[in-house]
């Protein structure tokens, strides 16, 4: 690794920046952002609103601005970048595919190019240390092709026989609550130094083990705006609202199954994870989703849906923080985002790792201060009336690989292959 001068702020290039989680947390940790990619247009309003000293590259399209154009801007030579930060779209690989598109389509999926825009930059800047996020299903081979994790190991080993770099790519599995986000989130993140220096993931310091600390909890993030009044806006709607304030804390529909306590209204494991999910106080909280439906939560313990400012927090994004645009844009630029606070420690870590920086202090700035006045859970209430129609057995679903997601898949392919070779369904 080239040494590093005293004291130097580590110099980091972003892409698909977001609303800026991830390189908040950076920031925080002492490093400097020099240029973001980002095409959103309300996610780059959020950045130059709350960080008018990184420079938003233009085009902002990540397919269109070339690798000399981005150190251009951002006022950098080839050997002056040292991270090279960045989570590519998530869904050719979200799990949520399945209940909405057939199933993700890993590197089959167009918005996949954005993997090969983040190689294309990686090639030309040789950054010190590359850092990508994305979510587990990018580990996942699909229909028997390589996963994005194994195309991008080939990529970078490709960039090491070219250029005579020694990238080794690590690919590491990380809950976010294990390291103090009041949040339980479960992402890959890929580390490599250009000299060939290993990264080592330290253990969870949360956690319900010996000499770990207490997971932070939704109350812990959340607790001193419990009383605050909010609008009408945040009142759940649409056919099943009126039967959130009859699920407990922590849990969702599956409690109105036969396997749950409740009644048996569903089929166990017939909706979405998310279907009437709701914070539990004494909990972290479940992961703050991008584009959630008008049943699918989490919702807070008050059967309501979440604030911005409340999303904000449970994704430990700086106090005062900003995001611009309607309600949808702003819910779905925090659910994408990397919990800063996460981003921080790794910014930490990679420093003290790679970079032989030692830094002072060991606590994130970033993370909730634990509330020692968790109140109890609230009481449920009994299914409305309306509802009781739905009292009766229902099945279970019927195994892996056999959902409603995989149904619409194979239907989506059957039709796919009767329209190319002129047969039609009877």
């Amino acid at each position: 690794m080239d040494s590093i001068k005293e004291n130097r702020p580590l110099k980091v290039l972003s892409l698909f920046t977001g609303a800026g989680g991830l390189d908040l947390g950076l920031e925080a940790s002492g490093m400097e952002i020099e240029c973001c990619v980002e095409l959103d247009e309300d996610a780059r309003e959020t950045l130059a609103a709350n960080r008018p000293s990184w420079k938003l590259a233009t085009p902002a399209d990540v397919l269109e601005i070339s690798p000399r154009q981005l150190l251009h801007q951002a006022g950098l030579r080839r050997d002056e970048v040292d991270i090279l930060s960045g989570g590519p779209p998530c869904q050719p690989f979200s799990v949520s595919s399945h209940w909405t598109n057939g199933g993700p389509k890993g590197l089959d999926d167009p918005r996949a190019k954005t993997i090969d825009a983040y190689i294309s930059i990686l090639e030309y800047c040789l950054p010190k240390v590359l850092l990508l996020e994305n979510v587990e299903g990018i580990a996942r081979s699909l229909n028997g092709r390589e996963s994005g994790i194994s195309y991008i190991e080939s990529q970078v080993a490709r960039i090491n026989k070219a250029h005579g770099t020694k990238y080794t790519l690590g690919h590491y599995k990380i809950n976010a609550a294990d390291y103090g986000v009041p949040q339980k989130r479960e992402r890959i993140f890929l580390i490599a130094a250009k000299n060939g220096k290993s990264f080592s993931l330290p253990p969870p310091s949360y956690g319900k083990l010996k000499g770990q600390e207490p997971y932070l909890t939704a109350w812990d993030a959340l607790g001193d705006l419990d009383e605050e009044q909010y609008s009408d806006e945040l009142r759940p709607t649409g056919r099943w609202a009126n039967l959130l304030s009859s699920i407990p804390e922590g849990q969702n529909y599956l409690y109105h199954t036969s396997h749950g306590k409740g009644l048996p209204l569903f089929g166990w494991r017939r909706k979405y994870w998310s279907f009437l999910l709701k914070l539990a106080k004494d909990s972290p909280s479940w992961t703050i989703q991008a584009s959630p439906g008008p049943a699918a939560g989490p919702f807070h313990w008050k059967n309501r849906m979440l604030s911005i400012e409340e999303l904000l927090r449970l994704q430990t994004f700086p106090s005062s923080y900003q995001i611009k645009g309607d309600r949808r844009s702003a819910h779905r630029q925090i659910g994408n985002a990397v919990p800063s606070a996460l981003g921080e420690f790794l910014g930490r870590e990679i420093q003290r790792q790679l970079f032989g920086v030692e830094l002072k202090g060991e606590n994130l700035s970033l993370l909730p201060k634990k509330k020692m006045d968790c109140p109890r859970a609230t009481r449920t209430r009994p299914v409305p009336i309306e509802y009781h129609y739905l009292i009766g057995e229902h099945p279970d679903h019927p195994g892996t690989g056999k959902g409603p997601g995989k149904i619409h898949a194979s239907t989506s392919q059957m039709s796919q292959a009767s329209k190319h070779d002129g047969s039609s369904e009877l």
